[in-house]
């Protein structure tokens, strides 16, 4: 690697401001201070936090470096088919409005610190509960191993690295800070930095989508230029989507939005929560979001007028902000994006640990952990668990890190069932909906295994052809398979199972 190629002032930024959320990492172990030898208290803040707080917190986990970096790539590569992601995040929000409430409400009556805690006490299946946190943990893993595949981005972006923008040694030094802040103030770490992050993210957006267009002659020349460019390329790429794209966009979106919420991370930022109306409120505030996406995603379209050539779509935004931004904007830029992969780095390395802890070792190893016996569980977890994304990052192309990242919500998906539908009054049996998430596993796998790992399958119905999201296909399959069980289950009489939940459970609405 030579020096000649760091860009000096643009590593003295960015360095700044990591410094800065690395110091507020440390210290927010000190904030909303509680008992971090407490499971609760570590891995869900003690349930205390507030509108404001949450809303940076849920948002700061569910839009991610990778956000920035792939959508924006994505609608570079093929138009208006990458902007999929702006009906899913659309969908998503009154779906939280209707159920989370709920969810927050019983597991804080019966102190849950999991979605698979709450289907052990719904069911009574402690196999059930586990097929669920196997389940959050497969899909986890390469959601945590993509945060790092934006902060390899900018770091090469940076002039470290060298050829395809690999920056090994600096990622292993940010992901050991972060495994260590994280170890030492759990969830309070992320809650504070998603603070800087999001303010910082606002400010690069705003000034990218009112200062490139005026480089570039306009928003009239920017999408000129991208249907130009699309025009010139063909296939299956454009400004607006082609027929053949209606069913898989629908499905992605529609798949995408009822996968959003059952993923350990983001139902952790719902549990950590003071109350069920603080999630009302953050199903309507979250919504702010998805215009930052919508935003974000028009990127892809300037780098197009800008005329960015890159080997990988992946690269498009750094190279776009090197181009048109001076030296110290580009640190802050960057700075921005890599810390917005380690807030959800974090958060997903927490609500894997509180999975493992609680679902796993608690329940078939031992059943008589103290409290900060579980506590110092999740804690060695969450190391284990993001230094794995490491080596996971590191040793393999990251394509395929991508490519298998798009699994994550075939998988996730078929833990809806037991959780959103657990959540009223259904008579559905855990081994019925053991067995329907074995099928929806089972064919989302294999279905994906047989496109090359790619999210959509051309599905045959009557003499023609459509492709749709695995995770949909999949998820159909696992709820027909749980309701029909169900019923057969019930004719020959097997029984319901425990449920040490009430009606009552399900409806507070105030923290006591």
């Amino acid at each position: 690697m030579s020096t000649d190629t760091i860009n000096w002032t643009a590593l003295g930024v960015f360095v700044f401001f990591f410094a800065l959320v690395t110091v507020i990492g440390f210290f927010a172990a000190r904030w909303k201070a509680g008992d971090l030898n407490e499971l609760h208290e570590w891995g869900l803040g003690g349930r205390r936090f507030g509108t404001i707080i949450t809303w940076f917190l849920v948002g700061g986990d569910f839009y991610t470096a990778y956000t920035v970096i792939a959508v924006p790539a994505l609608v570079y590569a093929v138009g208006a088919y990458g902007f999929f992601a702006l009906p899913y995040t659309i969908i998503v929000y009154p779906l939280v409005f209707l159920v989370m409430p709920r969810l927050w409400a019983v597991c804080h009556r019966h102190q849950y610190v999991t979605g698979a805690d709450f289907v052990h006490g719904r069911y009574g299946s402690s196999w059930l509960a586990l097929a669920v946190a196997l389940t959050g943990l497969l899909a986890t893993m390469p959601y945590i191993a993509l945060q790092l595949v934006g902060m390899q981005v900018v770091i090469g972006g940076l002039g470290i690295g060298g050829e395809g923008f690999k920056g090994e040694i600096p990622l292993i030094i940010a992901f050991v800070i972060l495994a260590v802040y994280t170890y030492a103030s759990g969830l309070r770490a992320p809650a504070m930095i998603a603070f800087v992050k999001d303010v910082m993210i606002y400010i690069v957006v705003i000034a990218a989508i009112a200062i490139i267009p005026m480089q570039l002659g306009g928003y009239g020349a920017v999408f000129d230029a991208a249907d130009k460019a699309f025009q010139a390329k063909g296939g299956a790429t454009g400004l607006i989507l082609q027929p053949g794209q209606f069913v898989p966009f629908a499905t992605l979106a529609l798949g995408s939005a009822f996968a959003a919420f059952m993923y350990p991370h983001t139902m952790t930022g719902v549990l950590s929560s003071s109350s069920g109306d603080v999630v009302r409120k953050n199903a309507m505030l979250l919504p702010a979001y998805t215009v930052l996406l919508g935003l974000i995603a028009m990127l892809g379209y300037m780098a197009i007028a800008a005329g960015i050539s890159v080997k990988s779509p992946t690269a498009v935004v750094p190279a776009l902000f090197l181009k048109i931004f001076p030296d110290w904007f580009v640190g802050f830029s960057f700075a921005a994006i890599a810390i917005g992969a380690l807030v959800p780095a974090a958060i997903m390395s927490i609500g894997a640990a509180n999975l493992f802890t609680r679902n796993i070792w608690r329940t078939f190893v031992n059943p008589n952990m103290s409290g900060p016996a579980e506590a110092a569980s999740a804690k060695l977890v969450s190391l284990i668990v993001k230094f794995g994304a490491l080596v996971f990052i590191v040793a393999l192309p990251t394509q395929f890190a991508i490519d298998l990242q798009l699994l994550g919500g075939v998988w996730i998906l078929q833990t809806f069932p037991a959780i959103v539908l657990g959540l009223y009054k259904t008579r559905l049996r855990p081994s019925a909906l053991l067995l329907g998430w074995a099928v929806g596993m089972v064919v989302g796998t294999v279905l994906a295994y047989q496109t090359g790992l790619k999210p959509v399958y051309p599905l045959a119905i009557g003499g023609a052809t459509y492709p749709v999201y695995i995770g949909v296909i999949a998820g159909a399959l696992n709820l027909v398979v749980s309701v029909v069980a169900s019923a057969l289950f019930g004719a020959i009489g097997v029984g319901h199972g425990s449920d040490e939940t009430q009606p009552g459970d399900y409806m507070l609405g105030k923290a006591e």
